[in-house]
């Protein structure tokens, strides 16, 4: 280990004692999000049935990955123009002439 990390060792404040089976450990992410962050990771800390239920809505959201494809199409699909019959043709105009 090099002096200048023995030495941060040795001056930086003494932790209490974490409790058995919590670890402390730092995480990136935006500014706005620390207070969520936190509460959140107070709650999961619990062991509580709500903990439980708050760690497997997190551990299933991330799990999920990207969201289903096909929403645009779904909505379409259910818009009350469907089957409406409509003419979207468009007229074939001749070029036009402008000047630049």
């Amino acid at each position: 280990m090099s002096m200048s990390r023995k030495q941060a060792g040795e001056t930086a404040p003494a932790r209490s004692e974490e409790p058995k089976g919590l670890s402390r450990f730092e995480v990136r992410g935006r500014s706005s999000d620390r207070a969520l962050i936190r509460s959140l990771a107070r709650r999961l800390a619990e062991d509580s049935p709500e903990a439980t239920r708050i760690r497997n809505v997190v551990a299933n959201t991330i799990a999920s990955g990207s969201p289903p494809t096909g929403g645009i199409l779904a909505a379409l699909r259910r818009s009350p123009l469907v089957g409406a019959d409509l003419d979207l043709s468009r007229l074939h105009v001749d070029e036009r002439k402008t000047e630049l």
